[in-house]
């Protein structure tokens, strides 16, 4: 790619925007920025240093000293790998909950515009087309049933050998929803001019195509 070009690709939890977002980036070979994975990475100083949510002196000064980087496909926070310490429910909660905190989404708000604007990127998140990326050149709303995506969250629990009842993780699924549907401060929504894609009944292949084919000037889409 020869030009800075923007893929923002929002949509629900387990949807499959990260798996296919990093995909995209490899294929293109520009970087992948895991929004989610920001606030995640938040949420779990958060836990590590005992500030409460509620807690919004201390959640600003935290975020004065925080830096978070994308390295290798690695999640660095404050120079720790911090992959598999991010992704489990509490953490999952926890950062659905700190993202609807202004001090929490304008800290990484602003890392992630700086990042469009120096290079290529695929972003994936939340509110990636609407607010963080508007002027993407791609924008894809990623969804699935909420079914298939507690399906999907419980096949990883299991593929890294943790216990979690499927039933518990489509609540999880539903709570998220609600929660980043509703809250006041940017939520989740499809932007106007963006392209829904249900995965429901699609192979990862069969999106990565999807997708791919709209960056090249393909026949999908009307990008």
């Amino acid at each position: 790619m020869n030009k800075i070009t923007k893929i923002a690709i929002d949509g629900p939890g387990g949807a499959g925007k990260s798996t296919i977002a990093k995909l995209i980036a490899k294929e293109l070979n520009v970087d992948y920025v895991d929004t989610g994975a920001m606030y995640r990475a938040v949420a779990y100083k958060m836990q590590e240093n005992g500030i409460d949510i509620k807690d919004e002196s201390g959640i600003a000064k935290m975020l004065s000293d925080t830096e978070i980087d994308f390295v290798s496909g690695d999640i660095i926070l404050d120079g720790k790998v911090v992959n598999d310490f991010i992704r489990t429910p509490e953490i999952s909660q926890l950062a659905s909950d700190c993202s609807a905190l202004a001090s929490v989404r304008e800290k990484l708000v602003d890392l992630q515009r700086e990042m469009g604007r120096k290079k290529s990127v695929v972003m994936d998140g939340r509110d990636i087309t609407t607010n963080v990326l508007p002027d993407a050149e791609v924008k894809i709303y990623m969804t699935a049933s909420k079914e298939e995506r507690a399906r999907r969250r419980h096949e990883e629990f299991i593929a890294k050998g943790k216990e979690m009842p499927y039933e518990q993780v489509l609540l999880d699924i539903e709570t998220r929803d609600n929660n980043d549907m509703t809250r006041k401060l940017n939520p989740l929504r499809k932007a106007d001019d963006a392209i829904e894609l249900d995965t429901t009944n699609m192979s990862i292949s069969e999106v990565c195509e999807f997708i791919i084919g709209i960056v090249r000037g393909g026949t999908h889409g009307n990008g």
